[in-house]
């Protein structure tokens, strides 16, 4: 009986650095486990910041924490980003500790109304679960702006502009974003949205360009094949490779600004410029910006705060949101 037991709790995939899964079902989250209670942030490096967490759907335990400047007066309208954490769609939640420093220092910067999305995870909700998820909560966040009753949360209805509206996120987080700005183009029933721009930071993005080796995308196709549950997924899955010939035409994608962030030591930085490039040549009207730090590492705005370089990213974010 013992050793049946020990059987079953053998590793049945390995996906380094994110997570084991075992033959007994059990999975071990290797990262992202710190986290931090919502709170009110009246620290001098935020400039005072409330945040409290929402459910929005019971059935499926979808939430978001909030973030509201303390700033913002009675009738002060403020933009709206919804931010998608990144983890690799495994790792990580809305309330990671190292996300809600983030966001509570992009609130107070921005001087906007921050969603942060606690989406499902894989493995134990496969994709489309987090695509689902974050697309319930950006139509969560925009109907309760614009005082939906249904919706109600005072919040946003006091304080959102439905109208400055922000998709943002990093690694799996703006693969998210970009893919839920797509199906904005075409969707119906979303009151007054307008996606002001989108925001992809260091993104998890691939494409057929830049050839980068077959370990590599061996790797890539490995995880793909977990996240969305499919022994056939291909890398050039129009989730995955926006850029592909079976994905939507960037000319569609519904902003008229988008800031595209890589990081030289990044592996995925090669990927980031390509769908840059990409949309700059797609026939898309727009305006996209890229932001390449040389010399550091995969999210580095995340893990090293409060350095030089992280607080030049920050800057650009920022002033990307002003700027709309």
């Amino acid at each position: 009986m013992a050793s049946r037991d020990a059987a079953t709790d053998d590793v049945a995939v390995e996906l380094l650095p994110f997570i084991r899964l075992y033959k007994s079902g059990r999975v071990e989250r290797l990262i992202g486990n710190d986290t931090a209670p919502a709170s009110l942030d009246d620290g001098t490096s935020t400039g005072g910041v409330a945040s409290k967490d929402v459910t929005i759907d019971p059935a499926t335990n979808l939430s978001v924490r909030l973030y509201l400047p303390t700033a913002a007066g009675a009738g002060d309208k403020l933009p709206i980003v919804v931010y998608f954490h990144g983890g690799g769609f495994m790792v990580e939640s809305a309330s990671s500790a190292k996300y809600h420093r983030y966001l509570n220092a992009l609130a107070a910067r921005a001087g906007a109304v921050a969603v942060s999305v606690d989406y499902r995870r894989v493995p134990e909700h496969r994709l489309p679960a987090a695509y689902d998820d974050s697309w319930a909560a950006l139509a969560w966040a925009v109907g309760a702006a614009c005082g939906d009753e249904s919706e109600p949360e005072p919040w946003l209805t006091k304080h959102g502009d439905p109208s400055r509206v922000f998709l943002a996120g990093d690694s799996a987080g703006a693969n998210i974003a970009h893919n839920v700005a797509m199906r904005a183009a075409v969707a119906e029933g979303l009151p007054a949205i307008r996606i002001r721009g989108v925001l992809l930071m260091h993104p998890y993005l691939w494409d057929a360009s830049d050839a980068m080796g077959p370990d590599l995308e061996e790797r890539i196709r490995r995880e793909w094949q977990l996240m969305t549950g499919r022994p056939d997924a291909r890398v050039d899955d129009p989730w995955l490779s926006p850029t592909s010939a079976r994905a939507p035409p960037l000319a569609l994608l519904p902003t008229q600004r988008v800031l595209v962030a890589v990081a030289g030591e990044d592996f995925l930085a090669p990927k980031g410029r390509a769908y840059h490039a990409a949309l700059l040549h797609s026939g898309w009207p727009g305006e996209a910006e890229l932001v390449d730090t040389p010399g550091e590492q995969h999210v580095f705005h995340l893990d090293q705060p409060g350095t030089a370089v992280a607080e030049e990213l920050m800057d650009r974010v920022v002033a990307f949101i002003a700027g709309a």
